[in-house]
């Protein structure tokens, strides 16, 4: 099933920034509103703050520049044109280069003029909380302290967002003159013994803003009992350092290539780039952003001396653009889970019964063991709702590459461009939707697989694999997804995980039983329960014999009238 496209619900936006002007036309179509699909999307490479300076001069912005700036705007408004995008739904926003800009009114009048489209200006409070909004977009949840890294200049704030209500500072946020453009040119005006100076000012500012967001007494109690802040970044610099980490990335080659909800460490947010002889051959790394590294790296170092207490970092797409259409979003909207919504448009007639029984599949454990259960995040009711919800994705694919399309449906396949998923989610829906179809990849995937496992790890590895042999046994017992009012507890799954004592040795034992009450699913759920003993041989586990893995005991019973 295929989200159908609707004209009435194409939105337009421009994004002047300080590094470049972005365009994009968005399709806010029920039911996938919430992650925003892209449909068209342009960048012009123009600064307009590089535009602003001459021998290190503030000028006005030259009219050649004007007259680009005009030219790629009108080829744009052709676009939308072409699109049937309405001329209310356009919006063009500007923020601190055309702000600050000499001639800002001159300019904005000649895109007035040339284009009908008038330019919004955002102040730099409202430019703080939009680019905020633009990274509650780019996570199912967040909590922490959120940064947007412009050009001219960096904001900061502290956010609360969950199921759709976000909470920002009620002072907005805090603007500082330490945009990548900004701090690229104020450190080649300082004399290296005067980087020290610059940096110690840099860390007071953030020190004081800290102090000044009135963050809430729960968040910083939080941050304290979880080992520090989690940090939010957003902005072309900051994704560029992130594109530069995840090169650096212990696995390696790293196998989400997606920067939105790729996280690091504190210990590998600054990494020693001495070694790193060409900044411009990593993926994603423009010219123009491999000669920033030295101010974000300045800048990173005083941000990590002012707020020494960090857990993690999480890198997000989301800024102005994904701010002003988030914003735009209904609460009972916002509110959906991004998962959840990227996945509804394959769900089967009957998600909720089959849910029902894939949770019935996964064991209980009593008392609880973090070091052997399922994790939550590939327990959770989103992540098996979505599992549900692909269940039948990949079905018209030839078998040889069922497994494989799934293996990599999240990254460059049917989820690619959802917008607001997290690396996490990323992962353990590939590793689990890949054994739905047997878990059998080509050559060629072999290597992405294993990627895929030493990022999740092989306790989870194992779990998703279990939990996928489960929807795979699913998926056959009902090809069409339909559990019909009366069939309901046709197939009955019970699921309980044990310690085991045998010959003096503790071993792990999932035990599964299946119940049928008609001979018409026999054969589907007895194949189902020989695919779900094969996860537990030892060959099979993570690792191999020596690895991670449960034996699993799976015995049928029939129930019939």
């Amino acid at each position: 099933m295929a989200n159908q496209r609707s004209p009435e619900h194409y939105q337009a936006l421009v994004d002047m920034g300080s590094n470049g002007i972005r365009f994009s036309i968005s399709d806010l179509s029920p039911p996938t509103a919430r992650v925003m699909p892209t449909i068209y999307q342009d960048r012009c490479g123009i600064s307009l703050y590089d535009a602003q300076y001459q021998s290190g001069q503030r000028v006005a912005i030259p009219q050649p520049v004007v007259d680009e700036v005009l030219a790629a705007l009108l080829r744009f408004k052709r676009t939308c044109h072409d699109f049937q995008v309405r001329h209310d739904h356009v919006r063009v926003v500007a923020t601190e280069a055309t702000r600050s800009a000499v001639n800002s009114d001159d300019f904005r009048h000649q895109v007035e003029e040339a284009t009908g489209w008038k330019v919004e200006m955002l102040a730099k409070e409202e430019e703080g909380r939009i680019g905020a909004l633009g990274v509650a977009s780019s996570f199912g949840s967040v909590r922490g302290l959120v940064m947007d890294l412009g050009g001219g200049s960096i904001q900061m704030t502290w956010m609360f967002s969950e199921n759709g209500q976000v909470r920002t500072s009620p002072k907005g946020s805090v603007s500082f003159p330490y945009g990548a453009a900004a701090l690229m040119m104020r450190l080649g005006e300082v004399a290296i013994e005067g980087h020290d100076s610059l940096r110690d000012e840099m860390s007071a500012s953030f020190q004081k803003a800290l102090q000044d967001l009135d963050i809430p007494d729960n968040m910083i109690k939080e941050a304290d009992d979880e080992g520090g802040w989690t940090l939010y970044l957003s902005g072309g610099g900051f994704r560029g350092w992130g594109y530069i980490l995840m090169s650096l990335h212990s696995v390696s080659p790293y196998p989400i290539p997606i920067i939105n909800g790729f996280r690091v460490p504190k210990s590998s947010f600054l990494p020693d780039l001495e070694q790193y002889s060409d900044l411009e051959a990593t993926f994603r790394i423009s010219s123009r952003r491999a000669s920033q590294v030295p101010a974000i790296t300045f800048l990173i170092e005083a941000l990590t001396r002012s707020i020494p207490s960090i857990s993690y970092i999480h890198f997000a797409q989301g800024g102005i653009r994904e701010g002003l259409l988030f914003s735009s979003l209904p609460a009972s909207v916002r509110s959906q889970h991004p998962l959840v919504t990227a996945t509804q448009i394959y769900a089967p007639p009957s998600t909720a019964s089959l849910v029902r029984i894939l949770e019935a599949s996964i064991p209980q454990t009593e008392p609880s063991d973090p070091s052997t259960d399922p994790p939550r995040a590939l327990t959770s009711p989103e992540m098996l709702t979505s599992i549900i919800h692909l269940l039948h994705a990949h079905a018209s694919f030839p078998k040889d590459i069922r497994a494989g399309a799934a293996l990599r449906s999240t990254t460059t396949g049917l989820l690619g461009n959802a917008h607001g998923l997290g690396h996490v989610d990323r992962c353990l829906l590939a590793l689990a939707l890949c054994e739905r179809w047997g878990g059998e990849v080509s050559p060629m995937d072999e290597h992405f697989l294993s990627k895929m496992q030493v990022l999740a790890g092989p306790r989870v590895s194992w779990w998703a694999k279990y939990i996928g042999r489960s929807a795979g046994g699913i998926g056959e017992t009902y090809p069409a997804g339909v559990v019909k009012a009366e069939e309901e507890g046709l197939v009955v799954v019970e699921a309980r995980h044990k310690t085991e004592k045998k010959k003096e040795k503790l071993s792990e034992v999932v035990h599964i039983r299946f119940e049928t009450r008609s001979r018409d699913v026999d054969i589907a759920v007895r194949a189902w329960q020989k695919e779900v003993e094969k996860v537990g041989k030892k060959k099979n586990w993570i690792g191999g014999r020596e690895g991670w893995g449960m034996k699993v005991v799976a015995d049928m019973r029939e129930f019939l009238p």
